[in-house]
């Protein structure tokens, strides 16, 4: 009889006190829906994509971006969590690329389902009606 090998969830231990990134050192800080500033690395939230804001193209687009930012400090401020690489280790930007979790669950799932953020694809898509 064979054993089967499951891969066991990530154990939660990452955790910080975060805040909205400013213009000042910026180690523990939200910058926008799906990016981050951990331990002093930039971090992209691998599996989602939210709105932008530096610069929104819309007004929708600025308001449904600052609602995920919120969103996202308030999430990674819940307790601990954990964070994976998947094949990349970083994009174009060197931002690190991972997904974030919490009990074995994406946090970027959460947003995808609150409506802030959708599956990334690999190709930024609009958030503004007809454009």
């Amino acid at each position: 009889m064979a054993a089967a090998f499951v891969k066991a969830p990530a154990q939660d231990s990452q955790s910080a006190s975060f805040v909205i990134c400013g213009d000042s050192h910026r180690t523990n800080c939200v910058v926008d829906g799906d990016t981050f500033w951990f331990e002093g690395k930039k971090i992209r939230i691998a599996d989602i994509d939210t709105p932008e804001l530096s610069p929104p193209r819309c007004e929708a687009e600025r308001i449904k971006g600052e609602a995920a930012k919120s969103r996202l400090l308030t999430l990674l401020n819940a307790g601990k969590f954990s964070l994976s690489a998947g094949f990349r280790d970083e994009d174009k930007y060197g931002r690190k690329l991972r997904t974030v979790s919490r009990a074995g669950n994406s946090l970027g799932d959460v947003l995808i389902k609150e409506g802030l953020a959708r599956p990334w694809d690999g190709a930024r898509h609009g958030w503004c009606q007809g454009k």
